[in-house]
C-alpha cells in the first residue's frame, strides 16, 4: 500500500516516546518528561503581543509571499550581524521557513539526485538522513564519538563516498550530544567542503542557548564559508516559540534559491501576522534571553549533579537544553526501567542512531520545581 520511501522508515522516534508517555499516565503515573527539547517557559509578553495587532492587520490575511516578508528577511540579516558580525544580503541570502525542520527537510530535493550522498552525523536529528532519503540519496554516516570530542572525523572518511556527497548536514551546538565546535573545526569542514565541491548545511537553532559567558559560533564567520554553506535558524529555542514555526536558512545565494525553488512548489509560506512577531523576537533586548539562559543554567546544574551522583558518565554541556549521559548496554532498556522506577521520560540515545547506543539524552525543558524532583527521584535508580 505505502510507497517505498514511508515504507522502509523506522517509527518516528518522538512519536514512539509519546506513546511510551500515554501508557504511563494511563497507569496513574505522575511523569516527568525530560524526552523532547520543547521549552517550558512562555513566549515573551512583547512577541505574543504582537502578533495579537499583526493578526488584526487585513494584509496578512492573503497568501504571503513565497520568500518571507522582506521586512523580517532585513531583521534576521541584522540579528545575524549584531550576533555574529556576519553580513548577509536579505534579498538574496536569507529565506524564511516554517521552521527550521520544514527547511531542513525540503533542502536535499534540491540538491540530491537518486544516487547522491549525504554525509550525516550519527548520532543526529533523524530528520537529516530521512530528508535525504526521501530525495533518493544515501546518507553515508560519520560516526561522532567522545574521542573526538564528539566531532566528525574528516579524514576518516572514504574519498570514494566524499566525492559522491552533494551536502554535508552538521549541527553544532549539537543535539543530542550538547557538544559545541570550535573556530578551527569550522575552518578545517569549510576547506573540505571547498576540497570535495559539498554544500555544508548547518543546523544551528541551539546557537543562543549557551552557558558560562561561552558564545557559540555561526560557520559563516568563518573566511570562505559563504561559498560553501548555508546555516539554519529558528526562533523556537531563543524564544521559545516551538509552537509558532518560524525560522530561515541563510548563507550562499545559490543554495538558498534552490530551496526557495522547493519551497514554492510545496507550500505557500509562512503566515505574515507571525512573521511580524518574528521581527518583535529577534530585535528584543537582550536582557530576555540571557534571562532564560540563566534559567537553563540552574536546571542544567542540578540534574547534571544527580546524574553524577547515579554514576552516568557526562560531561557538563556549553550550549543546548540537553545532557547526554553514557549509561551502557541498550539505551532502550535504560529508559524504560527508568520510566518504571521513577516516572521520568529521557530519551534512548540508540533513537538518533547507531552511534548513539548506550547514551541517554535529558531534557531540562520542564519547570525548575520539576527538575528538582527528578533529581530526588533519580534515587531509586542507585
Amino acid at each position: 500500500m505505502y510507497a517505498d520511501r514511508i515504507s522502509h522508515l523506522p517509527p518516528y522516534l518522538f512519536a514512539a516516546i509519546d506513546k511510551a508517555k500515554q501508557e504511563a499516565r494511563a497507569r496513574g503515573v505522575d511523569v516527568i518528561d525530560l524526552s523532547v527539547g520543547d521549552p517550558d517557559l512562555p513566549t515573551p509578553g512583547h512577541i505574543v503581543e504582537a502578533l495579537s495587532q499583526a493578526a488584526k492587520d487585513p494584509s496578512n490575511h492573503q497568501y504571503p509571499s513565497y520568500e518571507g516578508k522582506l521586512a523580517f528577511r532585513k531583521a534576521v540579516a541584522d540579528w545575524y550581524h549584531q550576533t555574529f558580525g556576519v553580513s548577509l544580503d536579505p534579498q538574496k541570502e536569507v529565506l524564511t521557513l516554517i521552521g527550521s525542520k520544514e527547511g531542513i527537510a525540503h533542502a536535499p530535493l534540491a540538491f540530491i539526485n537518486p544516487g547522491d550522498a549525504a554525509l550525516v552525523p550519527d548520532p543526529a536529528y533523524p530528520v537529516y538522513r530521512t530528508a535525504t532519503a526521501f530525495a533518493g540519496g544515501e546518507p553515508v554516516i560519520m560516526p561522532l564519538l567522545q574521542e573526538n570530542r564528539f566531532l566528525p572525523d574528516l579524514d576518516a572518511i572514504d574519498p570514494k563516498a566524499a566525492r559522491r556527497a552533494k551536502l554535508m548536514f552538521l549541527n553544532y551546538p549539537n543535539n543530542p550530544i550538547g557538544a559545541s565546535a570550535d573556530r578551527a573545526f569550522f575552518k578545517k569542514v569549510v576547506d573540505y567542503a571547498q576540497d570535495y565541491d559539498l554544500i555544508i548545511m548547518h543546523d544551528n537553532p541551539y546557537s543562543e542557548i549557551y552557558y558560562d559567558g561561552q558564545r557559540s559560533l555561526s560557520i559563516l564567520e568563518l573566511e570562505g564559508a559563504k561559498d560553501v554553506a548555508v546555516e539554519f535558524h529558528s526562533l523556537s529555542k531563543t524564544y521559545n516559540m516551538t509552537g509558532w514555526r518560524i525560522g530561515a536558512v541563510v548563507g550562499n545565494a545559490d543554495v538558498v534559491a534552490g530551496i526557495g525553488k522547493i519551497k514554492s512548489n510545496i507550500d505557500s509560506g509562512t503566515f505574515g501576522a507571525v512573521q511580524d512577531a518574528g521581527i518583535a523576537a529577534l530585535q528584543s533586548p537582550k536582557e530576555v534571553v540571557e534571562e532564560i539562559r540563566k534559567i537553563y543554567q540552574h536546571r542544567i546544574k542540578i540534574l547534571y549533579q544527580a546524574l553524577r551522583e547515579l554514576g552516568l558518565e557526562l560531561e557538563k554541556p556549553r550550549a543546548t537544553l540537553y545532557l547526554w549521559a553514557y549509561a551502557g548496554g541498550s539505551s532502550i532498556d535504560y529508559t524504560a526501567r527508568l520510566l518504571d522506577k521513577t516516572g521520568i521520560v529521557a530519551t534512548p540515545g540508540v533513537g538518533f542512531g547507531k552511534y548513539g547506543e548506550g547514551y541517554i539524552r535529558f531534557s531540562i525543558t520542564q519547570a525548575t520545581e520539576r527538575i528538582e524532583q527528578a533529581a530526588m527521584r533519580l534515587e531509586k535508580m542507585k
